[in-house]
């Protein structure tokens, strides 16, 4: 029986210093290893980034188990902060260390290792698909949406899919994703005339017009929450004049805000909003506004239904809890899948990712390898 270790092929992932979009070798490295077990693996790369797709089985199955992932990590920041090498893939006291190490090179290396030993040692009437990218932790333009675009000029198709993002707070099962609340930023200008501040008569201050609208944004309740999401959120997250004198009253100003918003919501209705606003207050204030709206990723949920329940059923028989259907959180890849195939989260704990000494209990790593056989195995057979 083939058991491939998914901490050591978690180690030579972390080794791989892809921080986003250089690949590291982390790719080559699964590129090597799938293949000798039979996948078939093709390059997808798109501008900067590089991409891995890979297949066991026929192609266009009705029964296609999909994975994704990520093997680019951010920054390690202040190196000298970190009391191990960020890329040395260290382990100590059975806890692996490294960027990447959570989030989320030990998921690709669950996964894949869970993909190599069950095609290995118990080939499935089916077929497995690994979406593996290198720019999740960027722009994510050219990772997880070249990936679906190269599989939709190949009419190659996933029925589900699990993304391996850490999705447990504090402990190995607690919780699996079924949606994403979606996410947007808008970023506004507020143009005047600049004066001097014992004549306000003659210029025309910006500044009231953004603390105004500021005010109105922040205030506004959007909504209650929904079944299965929370509240959506508007927080400010900037406002800058850039003025560093006290007798000028400058011309231009600028604020920045984020939503995080729920299944009642929109994109394209958030951002009809936020401009009917900036018009009232533009009007009200003869400041003009302009504003720049850029949405990352729309809500989304999978229904609890088959899929969550094969996920659920396998976490609750590998580490004995029963999973907490969740949409919270930030985004993931998943807000993109969501549009070719049914999709969930589960992965590891992840109270240490982008942290310096981002670190993971490699027990957990051959724990999470085991859930992923567990579902191929319900799943396939």
């Amino acid at each position: 029986m083939t058991h491939t270790d998914a901490i050591q092929l978690t180690v030579d992932l972390v080794r791989c210093a892809s921080v986003t979009p250089d690949e590291g070798g982390a790719l080559d490295v699964l590129d090597e290893r799938l293949t000798k077990a039979g996948f078939v693996c093709t390059r997808v790369d798109r501008g900067e980034v590089s991409n891995l797709f890979a297949r066991w089985g026929s192609k266009g199955h009705k029964r296609t188990f999909g994975f994704n992932g990520h093997t680019d990590v951010v920054p390690v920041g202040d190196r000298a902060a970190w009391t191990v090498d960020p890329f040395g893939g260290e382990i100590r006291d059975g806890i692996l260390y490294g960027r990447g190490a959570t989030d989320m090179k030990s998921g690709v290396a669950a996964f894949a290792a869970a993909a190599i030993d069950f095609v290995t040692n118990t080939p499935p009437d089916g077929a497995i698909i690994l979406a593996i990218t290198g720019d999740e932790e960027g722009p994510a333009q050219d990772g997880t949406r070249a990936l679906l675009d190269y599989m939709d000029a190949e009419a190659e198709k996933m029925s589900v899919c699990l993304v391996g993002e850490p999705t447990c707070p504090t402990e190995m099962g607690e919780m699996m994703k079924i949606g994403r609340r979606g996410s947007m930023t808008a970023w506004f200008t507020f143009s005047g005339v600049q004066g001097h501040s014992a004549y306000p008569h003659r210029a025309k201050n910006p500044l009231p017009a953004m603390a105004r609208l500021m005010d109105r944004l922040a205030s506004h309740s959007l909504d209650q929450g929904t079944d299965h999401f929370d509240p959506s959120t508007l927080a400010v997250v900037t406002m800058d004049t850039g003025n560093p004198a006290t007798n000028v009253i400058p011309a231009k100003s600028t604020a920045t805000v984020n939503i995080r918003f729920n299944d009642l919501h929109s994109g394209a209705s958030l951002s009809a909003w936020l401009n009917e606003h900036a018009a009232k207050v533009s009007a009200e204030t003869g400041i003009e506004i302009d504003t720049h709206i850029r949405v990352s990723g729309e809500s989304f949920l999978t229904p609890p239904g088959a899929l969550s329940e094969l996920v659920a059923h396998a976490v609750q028989q590998e580490t004995g809890r029963s999973p907490v259907l969740s949409t919270s959180g930030g985004t993931s890849d998943a807000r993109f899948i969501k549009d070719h195939c049914p999709v969930v989260e589960f992965g590891l704990v992840g109270k240490t990712m982008h942290q310096v000494d981002e670190c993971v209990e490699a027990a957990q790593i051959e724990q999470l390898k085991a859930v992923y056989a567990r579902i191929l195995k319900n799943y396939f057979v």
